[in-house]
């Protein structure tokens, strides 16, 4: 009789998810000791996205560094609302509102939570006045012309990668490219080996430092197939105020290419959490009737 109950408790626990298992939407998680690495790169993700917010608005710069003295810019403004719904992660929409050649090119995007699903993209280009369904690109390709690929900035998952934790480290800290800021030196980290499941894919591995504070990846380098390190980037998480809340979030993220040397900088500034947006902005027929 004793053994039959054992068994049952051991069946119990072996079935009942952990809290950071099933994340919930509009709820806020943050990084234990203990935490195995599954744990730690679900809540990774979950902070990445926004999740544990209603919407966010945001204002941003793509920061192209041809050279120490030569920059070019473009500026962005950026509405995401977290679903949690019919299957839907999240909703989006950017707009470029500089230079002058880009202005006003706008993108619609519903992301979904399966794996398995692309995420839907319209594109509003105003000087044809039309709004065109596209394929996703490649995961691989440049994001915006920079130096960072479409699959790190926005279309990277947690399925996409088997992980491992190498330990617990204080972090040596960054030198910014862009401002020359030195940045989380001897912070708390998890460091993490992540490995694609694609294969023949652009990386081999990653090592990823999460930082415990925040919750946030704020370093990763990328290796390829014979163990070369090719790139950097370097991820400024804060934690900012949201009423009685305080949430993790991206205010700079800084790619190195190690073979062409070439950087390139995002800066998201106006960052504002709950702004109650409504769902009829995210609409194809919102996009075309939009006036950016």
């Amino acid at each position: 009789m004793k053994k039959g109950i054992f068994l049952i408790i051991c069946l119990f626990f072996l079935i009942l998810p952990s809290e950071v298992e099933s994340l919930e939407y509009h709820r806020l998680y943050n990084l234990k000791e203990g935490m195995n690495a599954d744990e730690i790169m679900k809540t990774v993700y979950h902070n990445k996205y926004s999740l544990f917010c209603k919407d966010i608005t945001l204002k941003g710069k793509v920061i192209y560094i041809d050279s120490p003295n030569f920059f070019r810019k473009r500026k962005y403004i950026k509405y995401r609302m977290i679903s949690g719904k019919d299957g839907i992660a999240y909703k989006e929409i950017t707009t470029f509102t500089y230079p002058t050649e880009v202005k006003g090119l706008s993108l619609l995007v519903w992301s979904y939570e399966s794996p398995q699903k692309k995420q839907d993209v319209w594109l509003w280009v105003p000087s044809l006045k039309k709004v065109r369904k596209i394929s996703p690109s490649q995961n691989d390709d440049a994001f915006m012309g920079s130096d960072f690929t479409v699959e790190e900035v926005s279309t990277r998952k947690f399925e996409d990668e088997t992980y491992r934790l190498i330990g617990e480290k204080s972090f040596a800290g960054y030198k910014s490219k862009y401002t020359g800021k030195d940045f989380f030196k001897g912070r708390s980290c998890f460091v993490i080996e992540a490995v694609p499941k694609k294969k023949n894919w652009y990386y081999a591995k990653r090592i990823i430092w999460v930082d415990k504070e925040t919750g946030g990846n704020i370093y990763e380098e990328y290796y390829d197939r014979k163990g070369r390190l090719f790139k950097t980037i370097f991820r400024k998480w804060e934690l900012l105020d949201a009423g009685d809340k305080k949430y993790p979030t991206q205010t700079t993220l800084e790619v190195t290419n190690l073979i062409s040397k070439h950087s390139t900088v995002i800066l998201m500034d106006n960052i504002r959490y709950d702004q109650n947006l409504s769902s009829g902005l995210f609409t194809v027929k919102t996009l075309m009737r939009s006036r950016w």
